[in-house]
């Protein structure tokens, strides 16, 4: 849930750099420089910062309509096709992990950045340590699950939200 505030913050952060770069423009015939990269930086930051969140509370976008479909009248097949969707998932975060942890190791040591040089410039790091450590979070998160007994599918609908409200 820390990574998911910290996504939010960038969320934040980012609308407060469009408004500014929006009034300076117009105001001020001063555009922030950089606004371009900023906002490149920060949705790989909120997507990834966000993503084990997702992942924690069975809200990554997937189709579970099948699922919940033959859920009733197949339990059994439904837990076992939902395994093998988490240890598919577990896998492939797993892979992510994997092959992002070199190209972290070598932006850390040379220290490469993105932008324009004299305009804005960015180390590519933080990114690659960002993507490096969700999809380990990611990773765990799906082994959890796997570990742990099937949950029925649940039918959501538009109704519960309201009723909440």
């Amino acid at each position: 849930m820390t990574a998911n505030a910290a996504g939010t913050l960038v969320v934040l952060a980012l609308v407060a750099v469009v408004n500014y770069d929006v009034v300076a423009r117009s105001l001020f015939n001063a555009p922030f420089r950089g606004a371009v990269e900023v906002v490149q930086f920060s949705m790989v930051l909120i997507v990834f910062l966000q993503l084990p969140d997702v992942v924690r509370v069975n809200r990554l976008t997937r189709s579970d309509g099948f699922l919940v479909v033959i859920g009733k009248r197949y339990p059994r097949v439904t837990a076992v096709l939902r395994h093998f969707i988490e240890t598919l998932s577990a896998i492939f975060m797993g892979l992510i992990a994997i092959a992002i942890w070199p190209e972290f190791q070598e932006m850390w040591q040379t220290r490469d950045y993105f932008g324009v040089p004299g305009v804005f410039t960015a180390p590519w790091w933080p990114i690659k340590l960002v993507i490096f450590l969700s999809a380990t979070l990611c990773t765990i998160i799906f082994v959890l699950k796997i570990l742990s007994p099937a949950a029925k599918p649940k039918l959501v609908r538009v109704d519960e939200f309201e009723e909440k409200e």
